[in-house]
This record gives structure tokens, sequence and C-alpha cells, in this order.
């Protein structure tokens, strides 16, 4: 031990460290100053970072013995508090720039050094600070962030006040406005904990966990021994798969029986005879420190019959592969999009029609926060499960009978959580904390790093996609066939859900007369398949996106306006593939406000293009884009509003937030109605995300947030209001309520009755599964190198309806997020390589450089008589096409057409080479 003397946040402090100890984790663990987040703890990320005599530091790789004695350490704890804020915190929250909020005291940091040396720096000077300052972040795309530095620099040179930053409600409406979401000060702040600094504030006989994992993807388990591990210091307990008191599964909740040969029970909490994937827990370490616990799982010997792995759908079903799950076979769920009449493609000339085969691939979420998580006994006698999860209500049945509780006495709770994109519709660490504390009977956390998080969490599944498209000779698209392949991975769960989008979204956008698409589900042993952002829509327009692309070019007519010729359009009474009329026409307007947009990109790509010496060539791309709000069929929402004895009204809702903005859209979904009683926003308070304490409103997933419990929330602030409201027109007081015996909490129920008319068919995927949808015009510009073939996105302009638009900032935040997501998705971002695609910068993450500053968003706003205020959701639609979008300009710019992403720089050459050839 060392005694190490320091000035931390202005006081000087003496404390006895460790050599070897991080600077972060004596923040952390000593002082408790957790505004310092680990997110990668390899200095890739920037969530730690704090300010060390002077200078942006990343504390999670500085050890003790390298930080000087009476160093100067800022942490966002010093930059400034919920009263009393800098102006880069200000403006933070002014700008939407904190949605999860989980790098955004690491990004404030590195911000105010920039500032403290350069007050008036240009926009590309804050990117290159922040590139090199390793700043990631995943919800914001960076424009939000750069924004705000920008409009700090003007407070801090004295041309603007703080108060001039921000929005300012006058007592009405704040729909469409720049409302600060509530959780916005505690965010910019660095005092809104997420899991693993909760797990700091424990009791002391708190148990840490660790797990023992799978480092082989495939194999039978032949024993377990655990008897060194056991006696290795601070070990309590050592859980396997016999200690599990359920029936040590999760249930996967098949959704889609028919065609579907599982019954969802694949799954096991922990391994017993079989290793599935790599990851797998095979056996939880109860220990008195993390490091104790780590230390003992690695000395936990399990002794395995290596089996083939299966990292692909075409290994999975070739003839001589062994079934994964003995009993299943590999391809275990079918669904078709049976549309129309028979098509006879004999009769179609070969210059009216594309055949393609696409891929998109195994996307990583590289949510910043690694998986966390703890659970305990509560005064009730309940078992209390805190994590990220963004279905409280959906994976209690999912886990109960496989720890072994019955459901009226679990309990979950979302803790506050550093972006998730979908991975945590899936339950993940959920059943381990529960076994482990029915087990040990002690409260106990489990905290990933970001190893274990990138490795074992689940991933965007890869689709193989072939795809044939037929036009008559003006262009009009006449049929579509597909045969595709999910792989989901070893576990079923949600998968015939997900591979049941493409049978919806394949080719949706468009009048298509025909339609004749299969899309088979199978288990393969790479990364289980779980939610990703647009869920099922970027696999599938990788097939209908990149056809119709291919078609137009062999036809001679422009991309764009094949696209518009073949829209959605009343006056034709077009329908969805799903064999029904949209909910609403919107697309021709759609294209006609993109249309000027996309003749001024041509031109611009036409101007640089003439000044080049050819190295770089430039390209305007398009997609279409359609997504569906909502779970199939009549989804629900319920949500409940109280009248408060100070006439504060609190709304208790189980809306989900991971970075979106739920409590922000809870909050104006409410008050918009409340306002009539002259409630303001600031007397709107929020009860969130405990199974214990709120109804079940479905999981935040498939953009339902914002319509599902929107409505929700809408309907208990009326029924709050019809309660309250006199025969005059005025309303009762609490205690006028009180006395006359009426309720003064009230529940709002939301029902998609649109959906029951026309239910699915499951042999033919023909009804209507969702009441309002969101449609988006992707329009990206790039610059390719032919040299390295490295491709930048310059511009990106995006043309999108998604109805009443709740709230400016969140609507704006989450398109600026999901297109940067896109770019990812479309040049970089993979997870394939079990020994290379481990960390989150050789996943592929984008950089601020990575990706342009030009994010140009225009939105129109056609109500949907089935959203709250005639709101859809946000937060699919700028993920579900952007990637076809930037491929099909590579193939403008150059000429080389490419059908699977990412198109890194080794794939855009290879294609550069075909066209020489």
């Amino acid at each position: 031990m060392i005694k190490k003397p320091l000035i931390i946040n202005g006081i000087q402090r003496i404390i006895l460290v460790e050599e070897t100890e991080t600077l972060a984790a004596v923040l952390r663990e000593r002082l408790l100053l957790t505004g310092c987040k680990i997110g990668c703890g390899q200095g890739h990320c920037g969530a730690c970072n704090v300010i060390l005599d002077g200078k942006v530091t990343r504390s999670c790789i500085v050890k003790m013995k390298r930080v000087p004695d009476n160093a100067n350490i800022t942490t966002i704890e010093g930059i400034g508090t919920v009263s009393h804020m800098h102006p880069l915190q200000v403006a933070w929250m002014a700008v939407g720039a904190a949605q999860c909020g989980f790098c955004t005291p690491g990004f404030i940091i590195s911000a105010k050094v920039l500032l403290d040396q350069n007050n008036d720096p240009s926009r590309q000077e804050v990117r290159d600070w922040f590139d090199k300052n390793r700043n990631l972040c995943r919800c914001t795309g960076y424009k939000p962030i750069i924004d705000a530095v920008i409009e700090a620099a003007s407070v801090i040179r004295g041309e603007k006040t703080k108060e001039d930053l921000i929005f300012k409600s006058n007592g009405e409406s704040i729909v469409g406005t720049k409302y600060i979401r509530p959780s916005a000060a505690q965010k910019v702040t660095g005092t809104w904990d997420f899991g693993a600094d909760d797990a700091l504030h424990m009791p002391t006989d708190t148990l840490r966990l660790a797990l023992v994992q799978a480092n082989v993807s495939h194999a039978n388990i032949k024993n377990v021994d655990t008897s060194s591990a056991e006696t290795m210091p601070g070990v309590f307990q050592i859980i396997t798969a016999k200690d599990v008191p359920g029936k040590n599964r999760i249930n996967g909740l098949v959704m889609l029986p028919l065609n579907n040969k599982t019954d969802g029970w694949e799954r096991p909490i922990l391994c017993d005879e079989k290793i599935f994937q790599f990851g797998d827990a095979i056996a939880i370490v109860a220990a008195d420190t993390e490091a104790h616990a780590r230390a003992a799982a690695d000395a936990v010997k399990v002794d395995i019959e290596e089996l083939p792995a299966y990292m692909s759908v075409p290994e999975a079903i070739a003839p001589d592969a062994i079934e994964i799950h003995p009993g299943i076979p590999n391809a275990y769920y079918e669904t078709n999009c049976i549309k129309g009449p028979e098509f006879d493609w004999n009769t179609v000339p070969d210059k009216n029609m594309v055949e393609i085969e696409s891929y998109c691939s195994r996307q990583p979420h590289l949510h910043l926060e690694p998986d966390c998580g703890y659970a305990y006994i509560d005064e009730d006698g309940m078992l209390a499960i805190h994590s990220k999860s963004i279905g409280i209500h959906l994976h209690m049945p999912m886990i109960a009978d496989g720890i072994g509780i019955s459901m009226d006495k679990l309990r979950i709770v979302q803790n506050h959580t550093g972006g998730t994109f979908g991975y945590k519709f899936s339950p993940t660490n959920e059943a381990l904390l529960g076994v482990a504390a029915l087990v040990t009977q002690h409260p106990v956390s489990l905290v990933f790093n970001q190893f274990q998080n990138i490795t074992y969490t689940g991933k965007r599944s890869p689709a193989f996609l072939h795809i044939k498209l037929a036009a008559d000779n003006t262009g009009k698209l006449k049929a579509l066939w597909g045969n595709n392949y999910v792989d989901h991975g070893p576990y079923s769960e949600f998968g015939d859900l997900l591979t049941h989008r493409l049978s919806q979204f394949i080719g949706a956008g468009y009048g298509i007369e025909s339609i004749r698409n299969k899309n088979t589900t199978v288990f393969t042993n790479h990364a289980w398949g779980s939610a990703f952002r647009a869920y099922g829509s970027p696999q599938s327009y990788m097939g209908s996106e990149i056809a119709i692309d291919c078609l137009a070019a062999k036809m001679g007519i422009d991309p764009f306006d094949m696209r518009e010729m073949n829209c959605y359009k009343s006056s034709e009474h077009t329908t969805i593939p799903t064999g029904y009329e949209p909910e609403v026409y919107c697309e021709e307007e759609l294209f006609k406000t993109a249309r000027p947009l996309y003749e001024a990109a041509k031109k611009r790509t036409a101007e640089k293009n003439a000044k080049s010496d050819g190295m770089i060539k430039y390209g305007i791309g398009v997609s279409l884009g359609v997504y569906g709000c909502g779970l199939d069929g009549v989804d629900s929402s319920n949500a409940e509003a109280e009248l408060m004895p100070d006439g504060t009204v609190t709304i208790y809702t189980a809306w989900e937030d991971h970075g979106q903005g739920a409590d922000m859209g809870a909050l104006v979904s409410a008050h918009e109605t409340l306002r009539q009683a002259g409630i303001k926003p600031e007397d709107v308070h929020l009860v969130m995300c405990d199974t214990k304490l709120v109804l079940n409103a479905g999981p935040a997933g498939g953009s339902r947030s914002q319509v599902m419990s929107g409505n929700a929330c809408r309907l208990a602030a009326e029924n709050l209001l019809a309660a309250m409201r006199k025969n005059d027109g005025t309303y009762r007081s609490y205690e006028e309520m009180k006395s006359e015996g009426i309720d003064t909490r009230v529940k709002g129920e939301w029902v998609a009755t649109f959906c029951s008319a026309h239910p699915v068919d499951q042999a033919t995927a023909q009804g209507e599964p969702f009441s309002v949808y969101m449609y988006t015009i992707f329009l990206p510009e790039v610059a390719v190198d032919t040299e390295t073939g490295k491709v930048k996105v310059e511009k990106f302009t995006c043309v999108a309806d998604v109805g009443t638009i709740m709230n400016q900032l969140l609507v704006e935040g989450n398109f600026y997020g999901g297109l940067v997501q896109g770019i990812g998705l479309a040049l970089s971002e993979d997870f394939e390589d079990l020994k290379v695609h481990t960390s989150l910068i050789k996943c592929g993450i984008p950089y601020p450089n990575d990706v342009p500053d030009d994010i140009e968003l225009h939105f129109n706003k056609t109500y949907r008589p089935e959203g709250p205020y005639g709101a859809a959701g946000c937060g699919e639609a700028p993920l579900d096409a952007p990637h076809p979008a930037i491929l099909n300009a590579i193939y403008n710019a150059t000429g080389a057409r490419i059908t699977r992403v990412p198109a890194k720089p080794h794939v855009v050459l290879e294609a550069l080479r075909k066209l020489e050839k």
C-alpha cells in the first residue's frame, strides 16, 4: 500500500491505495465518485475521463503508481451541481445531448478541457478533440454533442447566457417543443446512478458474482470440478446447474407456433449437459469481492467433449450437420408471405427482372454500459431483481419457472440504463442473479466487463437473402419472390417473431401485387440472436431495397423515380406486404418533400466528381424504410395517474427507458391532457419500471412505447380529469375527491383494437399486424477512395414521417443516433470472429470523425389516428434502411454493386476489381 495525497475536486485528500489499482477504481470504489463511469476498461470509450493536472485522462487505464503526489483531479462532480451548473452541462441538457447519459460525464470532462484552452472552436476542432481523447457515444450520433459544445462556448465567450439556451414552458402545451427530459440534470452532473454504481452502495453482506463461462462454441459437458475453487480466498459458494431450484431453463415464449418445431425451452440458465455458444454460463461464483469471485471462477475446471461448431446458416443446414438441440432440426421455424395471385416468372423479359443474393451481418449493439444487475429478498419476501431489462413484465414469465419461484413472489426493476438498443429485450443476467440470491440468501451483484458484454450478450441475427423482383416495361413492380434464412444463434427466443418481420417488411413501402416470400430460422452456435433496434427490418431491406436499386439500374430508371412510382398511393389502393392498406397514405408527400433534396444531392455529387482526379468518387444513394409500431396484433399497455395531496399528479408506468427518452415520453403524453386542468409540466411526477409498483406496459421495443404506453398515459390522464371534473366544468381538489369518496388514482388501458378486425394469418402472414407505421427516405452522400476502398458518408439527409412530434429533442436525437448506427452497420460494425471482435474498437464502433457532422432531418407530420395526439413511434425508423442506401450510394459513385454489410475497405476493393474485369 502507498499513502497518496491528492487534490480531488478542489479538496485535499489522503488515501491508501495499491500501486496497481486504477485511478477509476479508486475514485469509484473508495471515494464513491460514481460520475466516473467504466465502460470498456481499455481506454477506448472515454466514459471514465477525468481531468488530471489539466489534461483529459482515461482513468480506467491509469495505475495509481503513475498518479503524481498532490495531483489535481477533477471529476464530473467537480464541474457543476444540479443547482449550479457549468455552461457545458446546461448546453448538454438544452440540445438533448444526454440520451442514456452513460457517456455524458466523460464527454463533458473532455469538453471542459477543450474550452479552457480554446473557447471558440470550430465544429471540426471539437470532433477532432473528441476523436483524440477517444470519446465514444452510441446514442446521439455525435451531432447534438458537438452542438452542445458550440453552444456552451458562446456562453463562455459572453455572447449568450445559460438561460438563453433553455426552452422555457409557458405553461401550455409542450408537444413538439424542446422541453428538457426530466432525467437530464442528473445525467449531466454525474448523479444519475447506473447499475454498477448502485452495486457500490449495497449492504456489507452483499456477495459479488463472477461466471464460469464457456470458451468454446459447442461441446458436451462431462464434468464441472469446483473443489479447488471453493477453497480460494473469499469464496462463499459456487453454484452449478444441480443447485438451481427451478427447471434451469429460460422460457423462450414461442409466439408463432405454426411451422415452429421448438417449444422455446432450449436455453439453460447454467449449462448442464451441453455448451451451445461461446460465453455460455456454466457456474456462478459468489464471493466477498469481485476480484475474489473472478479468481475462483478461473480456477473451476470444466471437462468437455468439443463438438462441431456451426457458426453460420450454411454450416448448420448442411446435410452432415448434427442437431444442435437433439430432437429439434437446426432449421426450426418457417414463415411465408403469400400475397396476391400466383405470378408466372417465365413470362418476364430478362430486362424487367433481377435476382440477387445479399447478406445482413451480425451487428453488435455496442452499448457502452456493460451488462449489470443485482438481486435481493425484499421486505415483503419477494425476490427483487434489478437489471437493464427493457421488458420487466415480459421477463417475469421467461425466468420464473427456470429459477423456481412463483410470479407473485418475483419483482423485476429496471435500473437506470446505459443504452441497450434492444439486447435487453431478452433476459441476460436476470435468471443468474435470481438463482444466486435464492441459493445464497444474500444480496448479490453481477457486473460484466466489456469483453463479457460483447461476447455473451445477444446480437442482431444475420440474414442470408435470395430475392427476385419483377416490373412491367414502365417500371411498375409486379412481383417479389424470396427464400431467406435467419441465423438466430443457439436459442429460439423471439426467433419466430424476428423471422416473421421478414414476411412483413421485405418489399414494404411499395404496392407489389404478388409476393411469395419464404423465411426460415436456423439454430447455429454463434451468438444468440436478440432484438436490435429496427428488429428484422435491416435484414428485410438488405433484400428488397438492394433489389429495387438493381432493377432500376437494369431498366435505366432513376432509383428515386422508381421508388416514387411504386410507393403506397391512396389513388391506387396499394397494400402493404401483409395485404391491407397502410394506416395512412403519406409516402407520396414524403417523396415530394424529398425530391428537391435528392436533386440537390445529385448536383453536389456531380460537381465533386467533375473536380476530382478520379481517385475519390462521389455518389448519392436512396432507400425507403417502413416500420410498424408495436408487437403483432392486438398490442396493449397500462398506466395509472394519481392526484396527490399537493395538487401534483403522479404517473405510474412501466415505460422502460434505454436512452430513447421514456421519462419525457410519459411526461408529455400525460401532460397534454392534464394541462386542461391547469397542471404544469413540472407538476407531473413519474414512478417507473418496477413490477411491484406499476402495471404491465409491455416491453420497450419495436417503437411501440410512444403509441401503446403514450396512449395509456393519455387515457390515465383523461380518466383522472374525468374523475376530477365537476358538473360546472371546474375540477375537484384532492381534498374534495377524498371527501366525496372518489378514487384519486385511476387506470388507463389502451388496446390496439385496429388490428383485431384482420388478425394475422400465420400461414400466409396476411393481416394487419400494426396499427401505426413510420416511413423514412434515406439520402446518404458518400466519398469512395478507389485506392484504399474506404468509404466516408459525407452528408446524410433523411426525410421521415412519424406523425405528431411529441418532443423535438427526442425525435431528432433518436434519428441522429439511429442514422449513425446505420452507418456503422453499413461500413464497419461486425461480430463474426470470436478472436478479433472482442472490443468496441475491433467491433467497428464509429468515433466522431467516422460519421458526418452534416446530418439534415426533415419531417412530414401526418396525423396517426391510432397514435396519442397523432404520434407514431420513432426509434426504429432511422435504422430500418440506411445501410442499403449507403451501398446504393457506393454503386452510384463507382458502379460497383455491393450486396453485403459491412462494406469494409477490402469488400469495396474487391467489388471495384470485379468492375475492371
